[in-house]
């Protein structure tokens, strides 16, 4: 399987970022790792094999990135104020950054990604989606984590408005040109009923959107499923074969 390195120091974030390419050929899935994890965790942690087959079919180009707005959440100020900061600092170096070094080893310069990822990940696979609905088609979001309420505290500051898709999309402008966009768009929330699980949390973000029109799917896979990498191996593999 072919893998690919590449870091890069950041002006949006003032330190230095990897992205990572396992795969040469197929559709561009940028999986974001869960809240502390690096660009290699997902491999780490044997996901990255689950989808072999896709990499080998050429179906798929997994693309992973370092969980930096997530780390500073764990490990810094937990406030609302700077944890938002981080994260759109975050979102805009994936945007402008991640997103056009995708496109360029693709050879496409309006190529569309799909995201995914699991817990924090999730949060992350989402909220790329709800942001930029002109560079991402589909989020597969994986026993997610979406009310930072969580891991930060505080009021509702403009930054944190704008990086959660729970205070956001119900406010978009109902004849704009970015809710037009993002309801031909599909989000899907998958979780667990098993230890560490918040059913919940999916259906938080799967009424949000449903109420403006955008379409997406919320599947249980029941209290065998638990919070845990042993559950995202099945799951992810199961949704490629659906989605790609």
């Amino acid at each position: 399987m072919s893998k690919e390195s590449t870091t890069w120091r950041s002006p949006r974030l003032g330190q230095d970022l990897t992205l990572v390419r396992w795969g040469e050929v197929g559709r561009p899935v940028l999986v974001f790792p869960t809240a502390g994890g690096d660009a290699e965790e997902i491999e780490r942690f044997h996901l990255v094999t689950a989808v072999g087959q896709f990499l080998a079919d050429q179906k798929a180009k997994i693309y992973s990135v370092d969980s930096l707005a997530g780390r500073a959440w764990l490990t810094g100020d937990n406030t609302t104020a700077q944890g938002g900061r981080v994260q759109n600092r975050f979102d805009a170096a994936i945007y402008h950054e991640v997103l056009p070094a995708i496109r360029k080893d693709c050879g496409d310069d309006t190529l569309e990604i799909m995201t995914a990822g699991a817990s924090l990940g999730a949060y992350n696979a989402v909220a790329f989606l709800c942001r930029h609905p002109d560079a991402c088609s589909t989020a597969i979001c994986m026993s997610g984590t979406y009310g930072l309420e969580k891991f930060l505290k505080g009021p509702v500051t403009e930054d944190y408005y704008y990086s959660s898709p729970l205070h956001f999309v119900p406010k978009l402008d109902e004849d704009g040109e970015h809710l037009k966009q993002l309801r031909n768009r599909f989000v899907l929330l998958t979780h667990g009923e098993g230890r560490y699980e918040d059913p919940q949390e999916s259906w938080k973000v799967a009424n949000a959107l449903g109420a403006r029109g955008v379409p997406n799917r919320v599947d249980s896979w029941g209290k065998d499923y638990h919070h845990d990498w042993v559950t995202w191996r099945e799951m992810l593999p199961k949704y490629f074969e659906e989605l790609l």
